[in-house]
């Protein structure tokens, strides 16, 4: 008999806590996404998605104990969606500018491999995302094999002139350069596969 009104009252609690959560971290979820995606329908498609995902969350009485890292989790995961679905739209993604890879050099460089800084926020967003990923990942490299990736990779040292400037043999220095990249492939794999 007293289950119409505790499943009443249930619901009307819950709307007053969710309308809380819209108001306390709306505008800031807002501005979090615009910051993040150039086309301002976009930027509110994403937020309404978001919040949509928050009710039907706390509808089927799933908790969410920190609802403002909850709704800024959800967001970024969204704006890395949108953008991954561009990638793959040829018609959709913005040219790139500046000179293309020069395949006479055989080998692409990191610039080649991430998204233009000039792209868009979104793209902009992701490039800040895989460059921090590959800092944490190189932070957890030894010395040896991380000053070796360093100055062949991003500085373009070649190894003979890195066996002068330390004394080591090349072969040392292709062996510690082929440790740091399988760490660094292990280690970036997951965060590669979410931008594919």
């Amino acid at each position: 008999m007293d289950a119409a009104p505790t499943m009443d009252w249930m619901t009307i609690e819950q709307d007053r806590r969710i309308s809380a959560v819209f108001q306390d971290q709306g505008a800031r979820l807002r501005n979090f996404i615009r910051k993040r995606v150039a086309d301002p329908a976009d930027a509110e498609d994403i937020l309404q998605e978001v919040f949509y995902e928050f009710v039907q969350a706390y509808r089927l009485l799933q908790p969410i104990e920190q609802a403002g890292a909850w709704l800024f989790r959800v967001a970024r995961n969204r704006i890395v969606d949108r953008f991954r679905r561009r990638r793959h739209d040829p018609l959709s993604a913005p040219l790139r500018a500046g000179p293309a890879p020069d395949p006479a050099a055989g080998r692409l460089s990191l610039e080649d491999l991430l998204p233009a800084p000039d792209a868009g926020p979104e793209a902009a967003y992701a490039r800040s995302l895989l460059l921090a990923e590959l800092a944490h990942a190189l932070d957890e490299l030894p010395e040896e094999q991380r000053s070796v990736f360093v100055a062949h990779e991003l500085e373009g040292r070649s190894f003979s002139q890195l066996a002068a400037q330390t004394g080591l043999s090349v072969n040392t220095l292709l062996s510690r350069k082929h440790y740091a990249v399988l760490h660094l492939r292990r280690r970036l794999r997951e965060i590669y596969n979410e931008f594919q």
